[in-house]
């Protein structure tokens, strides 16, 4: 299989996805409003709620769902060929993930700005809203605990990505100041931020920075995860135009243009697909494709998490509610062609079969490495970069994608505790939630060690819990879409497929943890399936009910934002 094919079948699904399928929902489903006043208008305090030019929040929003996961997870699925993992990225990006993520925003605009979690209740119940609550509160431990750990070993492997790694805030910090406060043109701002990243890049390239050992008393490991829990909280706090919007955006430009790269690359070159199409001699312990390639691969197919960004960030920037199309859908297929990205490179950045099979001799033996280094090799000979600059670049591109993600999900954080505090009568400041959530993180993170062992502890149970979330996300718009007498169908079907596929994950999950007697993630996932099919049954009958009740008036929203102020 030549990867010129796969590259141009895949970018054609994704376009007819955006042009076609994606008008029909913003049409048909959602029936969005250009004059209707969002969250960022009504609720405007110039820290969350913030109207924001949708391409620097379609920046925002994308990089900060993105990280490494759709890079991580195609290039460990792979194992089982390129044609499923394709199949997956492809199709789930424009029927699964285009619905969920659009949906979700156009959710939480539509209930000011609310969270899953909390539409939950309007929508489901407060039972199924107490133990939705549960499963966010875990799904983020997890998302910053794993980041920072990856974002610390790619720093410590990559010395070379360390300077553009946080030089980018230097650059981000003045694109803020740029655009809100000096009202500069922002394409010019957009040109010379990205000139300035890529410059720090080729610094990076001819300057590693390898920290000593020890530093300040401490393993590079331990500074690094400190280093990196200290930006994302003060991150976290600032106003979301000062660093998170204009970090977020350049470096989706920068992704855009790494990507570019990359594809560029595959057309000059046209590498030889060397993986198999469907991969039968799989390593000795391999789990069935069926269901696990549906929850390795969930960032650039579908994935719970990405409805807590539109829900808790994205949603309280969005200055008009069409734009919710080009910031919600497009993003995911941003993330879709990432992961496109990382399909081509671990299948075809490999000379020869034998090559790519000394890579992947176990299952999660391919992941980030694997995208560097077959993403590399591809760049190096279709545009003749040096192996190690372009290494440089893929490495810098995850380390930035990551981080963002870091300090997203630190922000998602401390709005789930103030949220749960509140559920229960109490009311802690941000400041306070910040400091719960990093303390927790790094707790946990250093329970194992000061190497950051304990940051992937629970990491194996992501994959479920991250797809239970999406259905459960799912869920809410199904019932949101009946009350409105719409049709609910776009919603209902990637709903019992990825709900039916992650359960039983779950349960397989199950029992490869009662074999081995990993009791501590045993227990968590009985808590997570337990608080899943609760949710699930609450569900059912939410949508029950919605199917009988009056419809849903078109002012509905308002009035139940009226109620809840």
């Amino acid at each position: 299989m030549n990867s010129i094919v796969l590259l141009l079948v895949g970018l054609g699904i994704f376009a007819l996805g955006y042009f076609v399928y994606s008008k029909f929902l913003g049409r048909k489903i959602f029936q969005l409003d250009p004059d209707f006043s969002t969250p960022a208008h009504e609720l405007k305090d110039g820290v969350d709620y913030v109207p924001t030019n949708k391409y620097i929040l379609w920046g925002h929003h994308f990089t900060s769902v993105a990280g490494a996961a759709p890079i991580a997870g195609p290039a460990v699925a792979v194992i089982w060929g390129w044609l499923p993992a394709f199949l997956w990225v492809t199709l789930g990006t424009i029927f699964f993930a285009g619905m969920h993520d659009f949906g979700a925003l156009w959710a939480s605009a539509r209930n000011r700005g609310k969270s899953v979690g909390s539409l939950s209740e309007r929508y489901i119940g407060k039972r199924g809203a107490s133990l939705f609550l549960v499963i966010i509160f875990v799904l983020l431990l997890m998302v910053i605990m794993a980041f920072a750990v990856i974002i610390k070993n790619l720093l410590i492997s990559n010395p070379e990505a360390v300077i553009p790694s946080w030089g980018a805030i230097i650059v981000a910090l003045l694109v803020g100041q740029a655009v809100y406060r000096y009202k500069m043109n922002l394409v010019a701002v957009t040109v010379i931020g990205v000139v300035a990243l890529y410059a720090l890049i080729l610094l990076g390239d001819a300057f590693p920075i390898v920290l000593p050992d020890p530093i300040l008393g401490m393993s590079p490991a331990t500074f690094w995860i400190l280093a990196l829990m200290v930006y994302s909280a003060i991150a976290s706090l600032l106003p979301v135009w000062v660093l998170l919007q204009p970090r977020d955006y350049i470096n989706g430009v920068q992704l855009f243009i790494g990507l570019g790269i990359l594809f560029g690359a595959v057309l000059l070159s046209a590498p030889t697909v060397v993986a198999p199409t469907w991969n039968t001699a799989v390593p000795e312990g391999t789990p069935s494709l069926v269901p696990l390639l549906f929850v390795t691969i969930a960032c650039g197919a579908i994935s719970g998490f990405h409805g807590l960004v539109s829900s808790g960030t994205t949603s309280k920037q969005l200055d008009r509610e069409p734009d919710a199309r080009f910031v919600g859908y497009f993003g995911a297929v941003g993330e879709g062609m990432l992961a496109l990205g990382a399909i081509l490179a671990t299948t075809a950045g490999f000379k020869t079969v034998a090559e790519w099979e000394s890579v992947y001799t176990a299952f999660n033996e391919g992941g980030v490495g694997a995208f560097v280094t077959g993403g590399g090799a591809i760049v190096s000979d279709g545009l003749g970069l040096p192996v190690s600059l372009a290494a440089t670049v893929l490495a810098t591109m995850t380390i930035l994608f990551a981080a963002t993600t870091l300090d997203t999900g630190v922000r998602l954080h401390r709005f789930v505790i103030q949220e749960i505090s509140e559920s229960i009568g109490w009311k802690v400041g941000k400041y306070t939630a910040t400091v719960i959530v990093v303390a927790l993180v790094l707790a946990l993170t250093f329970s194992q060690g000061l190497e950051g062992e304990g940051g992937l502890r629970i990491w194996p149970l992501f994959g479920t819990t991250n797809q239970l979330m999406a259905s459960l996300t799912l869920s809410i718009l199904a019932v949101m879409l009946l009350r409105k007498r719409r049709n609910p169908w776009p919603a209902l079907i990637p709903l019992v497929f990825v709900f039916v596929m992650s359960f039983y994950a779950a349960i397989v999950q199950l029992q490869s943890l009662t074999e081995t007697g990993d009791w501590l993630l045993l227990v968590i996932d009985i808590v997570i399936i337990v608080a899943a099919v609760w949710v699930a049954v609450e569900a059912i009958g939410a949508m029950r009910r919605a199917r009988i009740e009056e419809p849903e008036a078109l002012d509905a929203d308002a009035a139940f934002s009226n109620r809840n102020r």
